[in-house]
């Protein structure tokens, strides 16, 4: 049987993969799981349930909220927020759990649902099998005054906004910043927070209507961001993706400053404030071998761990590091949050170009990005990418050949038949040849 939970939540095409059903089963489970006996110091378990602007969300926001007080826990209705929203508020409300209606970055058509537990955490591993196991299992259902209540939670907005605000305290007067919140759950604190510090700001991609998420706004479609931040004659320019856990940034040229060089950035700025914990930044092993050499150039170590922002997180509880992210601009900062956070991570970096009084194309060019060529080879038994003889040999040639100024990676998905096999070079043309040779190899030797 397929394991029900991915990387992040469950998540699929709305009304097909991800029903109505489902969502009130899965919050049913959730609720026996996390919420116990329902009872905590006298009071019932509470729940915070947020979602972005998808149409879908709004039947299946319902359905998640029905399960959950069916099961006897109380429910607070914060609305549309974003992912970091209803971690924080899960934790500032000492929720025994939360639960965020959204697909991130995907389109309209598809929906997920992600879970924290107590203290706004994502669910380890172990937990969401739990979970899983429980769906659909015969169960004693409270009756009369044993059900939970559903309330509106009004002020959610402005407890995370006031959040982020003491987050990051200082001021952004005299800085001209273009937000596109892709149609998304951030498009109105996003623009509200920038203000609310001082900064100009013109909006993009901020008029949700159910139906326009990421469609052709947001992290993922920068080109809009990019005219309009060199248009507008803005400072620089942000993009949150549909959730708004994570953005990409722009410079005032318009090119395009991804999460390694947000990271980058964030862990000079840590680091001379003193709170980089042991002078370490957390990355995944796709992050660019330019950060690798930058922070090293710096004195900062790098610490790698598999894709995947929840695995970041992990290495960041395990040792109490205070920076961590992904390229794709997924960026935790554990002393404000427990999970990533665009508006977070877009005001961090803002408030750097302000401190600092320095451009951010010039902060940027910290790191020097190697050209990263990858190549998925579908129809292979990817299970065997990291056993075949040949295959590891001619990885470990490529290696060879490129030595320090450059990488491969061969990794297999988690959810397709497929490797994705990943070089960088100190030159485009060359980390493409090297990346087509890998990819023959495999197709040749793993072939289904």
């Amino acid at each position: 049987m397929a394991r029900l939970f991915g990387t992040d939540g469950v998540r699929g095409l709305a009304n097909k993969d991800i029903t109505a059903e489902l969502a009130l089963d899965l919050s049913v489970a959730v609720a026996h799981e996390l919420g116990g006996q329902g009872l905590f110091g006298g009071r019932r378990a509470t729940a915070v349930v947020g979602r972005d602007p998808r149409a879908s969300g709004e039947f299946l926001a319902m359905a998640v909220m029905a399960g959950l007080a069916s099961a006897g826990v109380d429910v607070l209705d914060a609305g549309v927020l974003p992912t970091p929203a209803i971690a924080y508020l899960t934790q500032r409300m000492n929720a025994e759990m939360g639960a965020m209606l959204s697909a991130s970055h995907n389109a309209m058509p598809d929906n997920g649902l992600k879970f924290f537990e107590r203290g706004g955490h994502k669910l380890a591993d172990d937990l969401e099998d739990r979970i899983s196991e429980r769906v659909g299992v015969t169960w004693e259902r409270p009756t009369g005054a044993a059900v939970g209540r559903i309330r509106p939670f009004q002020r959610g907005a402005e407890f995370y906004i006031e959040h982020l605000l003491q987050a990051v305290p200082g001021r952004l007067d005299g800085l001209h910043v273009v937000l596109d919140a892709a149609h998304g759950a951030a498009s109105a604190v996003g623009p509200e927070v920038f203000r609310s510090a001082g900064a100009t700001v013109d909006v993009i991609g901020g008029e949700p209507d159910g139906l326009n998420i990421n469609d052709g706004y947001g992290s993922t479609h920068l080109g809009q961001l990019q005219e309009a931040v060199r248009l507008r004659g803005a400072d620089m320019g942000v993009a949150f993706d549909g959730d708004a856990d994570r953005c990409l940034a722009v410079d005032a040229d318009g090119s395009q400053v991804d999460g390694d060089q947000i990271m980058a950035i964030l862990a000079l700025s840590m680091r001379e404030r003193g709170t980089l914990t042991d002078d370490t930044l957390v990355a995944t092993v796709m992050s660019n071998l330019g950060l690798i050499q930058a922070m090293e150039r710096e004195g900062i170590t790098v610490v790698q761990t598999a894709v995947g922002d929840r695995y970041v997180l992990e290495e960041m509880r395990a040792h109490g590091y205070s920076l961590g992210g992904e390229q794709s601009g997924h960026v935790i900062m554990l002393e404000h949050g427990t999970t990533g956070d665009g508006v977070l991570t877009a005001l961090s970096l803002a408030q750097r170009v302000v401190s600092s009084g320095t451009p951010l194309g010039e902060l940027a060019a910290v790191m020097n990005r190697l050209p990263q060529v990858l190549v998925n080879v579908r129809d292979v038994d990817k299970d065997r990418v990291g056993t075949d003889d040949v295959v590891q040999a001619q990885v470990a040639a490529v290696s060879r050949e490129l030595g320090s100024q450059g990488r491969v990676l061969l990794r297999k998905s988690g959810t397709e038949p497929l490797v994705r096999v990943m070089v960088e070079a100190d030159a485009q043309e060359r980390a493409q040849g090297y990346a087509d040779r890998l990819a023959s190899v495999v197709r040749e030797r793993l072939a289904l």
